[in-house]
């Protein structure tokens, strides 16, 4: 099920677009170590694709059918030494819908700025079956624009300084605020 993103628009696929080109061009694209060497050489034209035309959903799909991702990993243990653990199923929404969101937030934070506003409001996209605390506190809370921008661009494929997504699969993402 695909996150509700109720500010997606043209203006906002296009501002997404932008951002995708610009972290492409300056090397800072995030490229999960669980996709396959094949599946890091179309991620880039993945997302593109998704931006343009489709959703999370897609994207997810495209992970699956196009088998890009890894099986196994590595992981390190917690007395010391490295093991191989199965991939989690899961994976291919995981990272669709947190990467999807990720462009779609600072597509919405980058178009809101050029149309003159400031402030984004975080809202749940997306059910979830055990919410946690630190996000239903973040649920109606308006962020600036411009330093959600800036935190999502300096930390791709991290947790932001702002917490905004606050973690995989939180269901949290923002939308326009009206009274601008």
């Amino acid at each position: 099920m695909s996150i509700r993103y109720d500010s997606l628009d043209e203006a906002v696929r296009r501002s997404m677009i932008a951002e995708l080109d610009r972290d492409i061009q300056g090397g800072n694209l995030y490229i999960s170590s669980r996709l396959t060497e094949a599946g890091a050489l179309e991620w880039p034209g993945l997302l593109h694709e998704a931006f343009h035309n489709h959703d999370d959903v897609w994207l997810a799909e495209q992970i699956r059918t196009r088998d890009i991702m890894r099986m196994t990993e590595q992981r390190r243990k917690r007395g010391g030494g490295i093991t191989t653990a199965k991939v989690p199923h899961t994976a291919p929404e995981t990272l669709a819908e947190g990467e999807f969101n990720r462009f779609y937030i600072r597509g919405l934070c980058k178009h809101v700025i050029e149309c003159g506003g400031t402030e984004v409001e975080v809202y749940r996209g997306k059910d979830v079956s055990r919410p946690r605390p630190e996000s239903q506190a973040m649920i109606g809370k308006r962020l600036p624009a411009n330093q959600l921008l800036q935190d999502l661009r300096t930390s791709p494929g991290v947790e932001p300084a702002l917490g905004l997504p606050p973690g995989p699969n939180s269901g949290l993402t923002v939308r326009r605020v009206h009274e601008q």
